[in-house]
């Protein structure tokens, strides 16, 4: 029995570990497997416990080398939101509709993520100044995000459908 859990989860492990750990190479903001590791985490793995336990580790990880931030929690959380669902609907994941997916998972990252940013007093790019604290400052807030969202879902859509297409070639060539 151990065996065959372990043989299972090896690959999908390994590949979220990597992903993960490509946050170190350098890339453009946002620009990043993380909601890809969220996805795939959900997707991959049959447990949940064993997802969000897999995700949480690979985050900490880099994290603990990238630096801490303010809105760490709003990060985590978006990402175990994504993680949820997508184990809630692993099986409808497939190659057709893994651009739709990754499409709405980067708008939940987009939405809690920036919410995150204006909630915890992050200075704005342009002013170097908190956001204010009411409906104009949160709305300024997505609104400077925008080219972030660009980059977050371009490396989603990517990164998902790598560790698809891994993951996809492996199980047919051992099978």
């Amino acid at each position: 029995m151990k065996k065959i859990f372990l043989k299972e989860n090896l690959f999908p492990f390994i590949l979220i570990i990597l992903l993960a750990f490509s946050r170190f190479i350098p890339h453009p903001h946002n620009f990043t497997p993380i909601v890809a590791v969220a996805i795939m985490s959900g997707y991959f793995f049959k447990n949940i416990n064993l997802s969000y336990i897999v995700l949480l580790i690979s985050m900490l990880l880099v994290d603990v080398f990238i630096g801490f931030y303010k809105h760490m929690i709003f990060v985590y959380s978006s990402l175990f939101l994504i993680t949820f669902i997508f184990f809630k609907i692993s099986n409808k994941i497939n190659a057709k509709n893994l651009f739709i997916f990754g499409f709405l998972s980067s708008i939940i990252f987009f939405l809690v993520t920036n919410f995150g940013v204006w909630a915890s007093g992050v200075p704005s790019p342009i002013t170097n100044l908190p956001y204010e604290k009411n409906l104009n400052g949160l709305i300024n807030c997505y609104f400077l995000a925008i080219p972030f969202f660009t980059n977050t879902l371009i490396s989603t859509v990517f990164f998902s459908y790598m560790a698809y297409l891994a993951n996809y070639s492996l199980k047919k060539r051992f099978a």
